[in-house]
């Protein structure tokens, strides 16, 4: 049976995928900031009462890390306050809520992959604020699933890949760090697994997969690593550089100094994810392969 499904951040890189993945569930109302302002309490509120979803996917939030240092109170409505907003709604009509996380809830420190029972401790305002919404969607106890990802890409948006490609066609040389580990995630897998794990609470007839859960693509590497992979296979793409992959000179966090401080280490652990869904993620090359080849060729 066709269930309603409201879809907020609808223009996002992961809210776009999910319009596609999301479709197969039921009707989805996929709305923008233009259509619901995440920032207005009401507004909010009277969205979710008037469509009384089963299931409401949060892919809105305030990503602009560096400008969050200055905008700390915008980030805290966006990032914190509202989520717990929609929790408090689901809880009222028993609607799923799903929403969005981020490796930046970890400090870094440790040395092998963050669980979901590892202690936070965020570094930056937009990790306060992401951290500020797991809590506040816990404290409503609505039926939940706050999924944590990292180093999100697609073709559609900005994104790190996007940018080496463009600078690669500019510079002669690059400058990329390489102390910063983690795995890219492709929006297209996020809203992929989405979808399969709502089709699968939706068969349960308990709250028994309700919880947080990491997210991210098989693998890892470096932000130097992942630069030299992107130019290394636009390369074969056909796409003509000025910068070749062993341009790429890596640099230490202190040599590219920003306004927000980021982890050192984001690797997460999907083992939990994989085991209560039974489901297999896939090296992070894969999917970044597929976003090369449809934005170059």
């Amino acid at each position: 049976m066709a269930i309603d499904i409201l879809l907020l951040g609808k223009n996002g890189q992961v809210g776009w995928e999910l319009q596609r993945a999301l479709s197969p569930l039921g009707e989805i109302f996929a709305l923008g900031s233009a259509e619901c302002d995440l920032t207005n309490t009401g507004q909010l509120q009277a969205t979710v009462r008037s469509l009384k979803p089963a299931i409401i996917v949060n892919a809105a939030a305030y990503t602009a890390v560096d400008k969050a240092e200055s905008e700390p109170e915008l980030a805290r409505k966006i990032n914190g306050i509202a989520p717990g907003i929609l929790a408090e709604e689901a809880k009222k009509i028993g609607a799923w809520l799903v929403h969005y996380s981020t490796d930046y809830v970890f400090d870094g420190t440790q040395s092998g992959a963050y669980s979901e029972k590892d202690p936070t401790s965020p570094l930056s305002v937009y990790g306060s604020t992401k951290l500020e919404g797991e809590q506040a969607i816990q404290q409503a106890d609505c039926r939940h699933l706050i999924i944590r990802t990292s180093w999100v890409f697609a073709a559609r948006g900005g994104n790190f890949a996007k940018t080496i490609l463009r600078l690669g066609r500019e510079r002669e040389m690059l400058k990329i760090v390489a102390d910063q580990f983690g795995a890219p995630t492709s929006a297209e897998l996020i809203a992929d697994v989405t979808a399969l794990c709502l089709r699968e609470v939706q068969y349960r007839e308990n709250d028994d997969l309700k919880g947080i859960y990491h997210l991210v693509a098989g693998g890892d590497t470096s932000w130097h690593g992942y630069a030299q992979f992107v130019l290394e296979h636009a390369a074969r793409l056909g796409c003509i550089l000025k910068c070749p992959a062993d341009n790429v000179e890596p640099i230490p966090t202190d040599g590219y100094p920003l306004p927000a401080k980021r982890p050192a280490n984001s690797r997460l652990d999907t083992s939990k994810l994989q085991r209560e869904f039974g489901l297999y993620l896939p090296e992070w090359t894969y999917h970044a392969e597929r976003m090369l080849a449809e934005i170059i060729t």
